[in-house]
């Protein structure tokens, strides 16, 4: 293919900071701005070594590595990051938690274009495709990473960690069914990705997080959006 992987990087971390700006939206006060850009660059990294273990693992699909165990490792990343003692029971780990896992799903976008470089035709039907999955996965793992971060804020970390696990297991099984079509990716899945993302995404946003708000900012934030 043409293109060139490190400037696809912006692929995904275009909206991802979109996603970050929408989030952030109604928290202000809640976090320092320096933290939220560690964490976004620190998930960069740990997704960079999530992609490419996924990458080099090249097992057959839909096997129990993918459905199963990618999941948990790919959220134990998330939870060591934001499991460090000075972010115990405080609510702006639920937010630092979003700009970590929103970092972590950016770095997917130039990984499916490579791991696809061999048999995608490099064409903009079959980029835009990949385009369009990788909102859904930046959006399942910005979720995902803010419901982690709530969990601990909350004491309950092992238990939100399985949750945001089983969360992923469907999530995988859609990705790794484009494997499945190995000379092109399919639209009907890739739509499958952003509306799955989607939902994870909305439900997080719209009822995991406000639970860090007192009663008024959250009548704000409603009004707001309403």
């Amino acid at each position: 293919m043409d293109v060139i992987p490190q400037s696809s990087l912006l692929l995904g971390i275009i909206p991802a900071l979109i996603l970050l700006y929408i989030g952030l939206k109604g928290y202000e006060g809640h976090y320092k701005e320096k933290n939220i850009f560690l964490t976004f660059v620190l998930g960069i990294i740990l997704g960079f070594f999530a992609a490419i273990s996924r990458l080099l693992i090249n097992a057959p699909p839909l096997i129990v590595i993918y459905v199963i165990l990618f999941p948990l490792f790919e959220q134990l990343f998330k939870t060591i990051v934001l499991n460090i003692g000075r972010l115990h029971e405080k609510r702006e780990t639920t937010i630092y938690g979003l700009s970590l896992g929103l970092g972590f799903g950016s770095v997917f976008t130039p990984f499916l274009i490579i791991a696809g470089s061999s048999n995608l035709r490099g064409d903009i039907y079959s980029l835009s495709l990949i385009a369009i999955g990788s909102v859904g996965i930046i959006l399942f793992h910005g979720a995902t990473g803010a419901y982690i971060g709530y969990g601990i804020y909350v004491g309950k970390m092992t238990r939100y960690l399985m949750t945001a696990v089983i969360f992923q297991i469907p999530f995988n099984l859609i990705m790794d069914m484009t494997r499945i079509y190995p000379n092109d990716y399919v639209l009907e899945l890739q739509l499958g990705l952003v509306i799955y993302g989607g939902i994870v995404f909305w439900y997080v946003v719209k009822k995991i997080m406000p639970k860090i708000l007192s009663r008024s900012r959250r009548r704000d934030i409603s009004r707001k959006s309403g």
